[in-house]
């Protein structure tokens, strides 16, 4: 019997007696004794900076900005740890915003920033979500040498001092999230976030999960925080159950850095080949919407070597309660996955016209579907699943009959219960 998450709990099943099973996951690490003082330690002793409360002075205006609800960084923890340091330098509280990173998601709910930063920090701070298609809440910062068009919320920029939160794990773009990221594309205009999430950043050899060196998204973030003025981060990183087994802050970069090699130790597993289906769990609460949820299947199939062949199948158990997802991005994918006749016309157009922020996720699936299946187990809305070109299915039991159905009764099958905090690596 083996079991992957799905929404908040888990779903059980027994594969097909004809199928071989491996299952791989991330390398255990031993969470943090307690997170406040190992938040605490990180904020006493900085990675290649000065302490928050020495680079604070009063009268300063202060911008944090904090992770939205798709991220799992305790926010709850590492936001009022950084205002206690603001307290401490002397920072009034009227001169401190915290600015949601949502990027070109949907705005965070009530319910959600409470949940994010407690009641009492909420009802004591100004909290607002960032407009990425507002352009009077934008700056813009001018274009790399590369030719990304950079900007940032208003907000951000005009602070004297600018901190951003973040957690650390591998990212379809990125190689690695956190780090300059939350400002940089969560804080970013749409433009940016179209380019950045564009073909020829996508297409690109570089831009590969894991991959930090010579990869030209991270270039690009790694330039549009600097312009910016984020000066701290204050960042973690989470072991499979979503445990935080280490604390960094400090310089953006050297922070990062540290948080990445010990990420790596964690994520990064090795398996013999590939096989010919992964089963993929996503759960919450990456698996709310289609949109998270296929990162599943993507994740798996970008690795530095795609983990399922050709003509295979990735399986991912997703309740999706909220459809393809309630934000412009999302709603554009989904609208760019149903309208288009088939995923070479997704592919061809993307490279002909451009995408806009949230057609990137249709972008990458297409490219996934172009070469594998993906099906979509225990979805609310299975209609939506087919229009968006995945298989629904019911159950774990109808996946494997759709999967033997076309390749037959023997399969090998790789099973990874947390896909997007696991990073596969074939071995040649």
């Amino acid at each position: 019997m083996f079991k992957v998450p799905f929404g908040k709990g888990e779903i059980e099943f027994e594969l097909p007696s004809s199928f071989t099973a491996d299952l791989i996951e991330s390398n255990e690490a031993e969470p943090v004794f307690d997170l406040d003082w190992a938040v605490r330690r990180a904020l006493a002793e900085p990675e290649n900076s000065p302490p928050l409360k020495e680079l604070a002075r009063p009268g300063d205006k202060v911008c944090i900005v904090f992770t939205d609800a798709t991220r799992a960084s305790p926010d709850d923890v590492l936001v009022p740890a950084l205002l206690r340091e603001l307290r401490e330098a002397g920072v009034r509280d009227e001169d401190i915003v915290l600015l949601c990173g949502v990027g070109m998601h949907r705005p965070s709910t009530y319910d959600e920033k409470v949940a994010k930063l407690t009641k009492e920090v909420v009802e004591r701070y100004k909290v607002v979500d960032h407009e990425p298609q507002n352009p009077e809440m934008l700056v813009e910062l001018g274009v790399t040498a590369s030719g990304v068009p950079l900007s940032v919320n208003r907000l951000a920029y005009e602070a004297d001092l600018l901190i951003a939160t973040g957690v650390v794990e591998p990212h379809q773009y990125a190689g690695y999230s956190g780090g300059r990221k939350t400002v940089a594309i969560g804080a970013a205009g749409e433009e940016t976030i179209a380019y950045t999430h564009g073909p020829k950043m996508l297409d690109h050899p570089g831009t590969r999960l894991g991959r930090i060196e010579g990869n030209p998204f991270h270039e690009a973030i790694t330039e549009a925080a600097k312009r910016a003025g984020l000066r701290f981060i204050l960042n973690v990183v989470n072991n499979e159950k979503g445990e935080v087994v280490a604390v960094r802050a400090g310089d953006p970069e050297i922070a990062f850095q540290e948080l990445v090699t010990i990420a790596r130790a964690i994520y990064e597993v090795p398996i013999p080949k590939q096989y010919d289906v992964a089963i993929a769990g996503a759960g919450y609460p990456k698996d709310v919407n289609l949109y998270q949820a296929s990162r599943a299947a993507s994740y798996l199939y970008f690795a530095p070597t795609p983990v399922v062949k050709p003509g295979g199948f990735f399986i991912v158990p997703a309740p999706c309660d909220e459809g393809p997802g309630q934000g412009v991005g999302e709603q554009r994918f989904f609208e760019m996955m149903r309208d288009a006749p088939d995923v070479h016309t997704i592919l061809e157009n993307a490279r002909k016209y451009g995408l806009k922020p949230g057609e990137q996720r249709a972008f990458i699936m297409a490219k996934v579907l172009e070469e594998c299946d993906v099906i979509i187990v225990g979805a609310k809305d299975p209609e939506m699943v087919r229009q968006a070109k995945m298989i629904p299915a019911a159950d774990m039991d109808e996946a494997f009959r759709i999967v033997m159905d076309k390749l037959g009764k023997e399969a090998e099958v790789l099973i990874v219960p947390h896909a997007l905090l696991t990073l596969p690596i074939v071995q040649a």
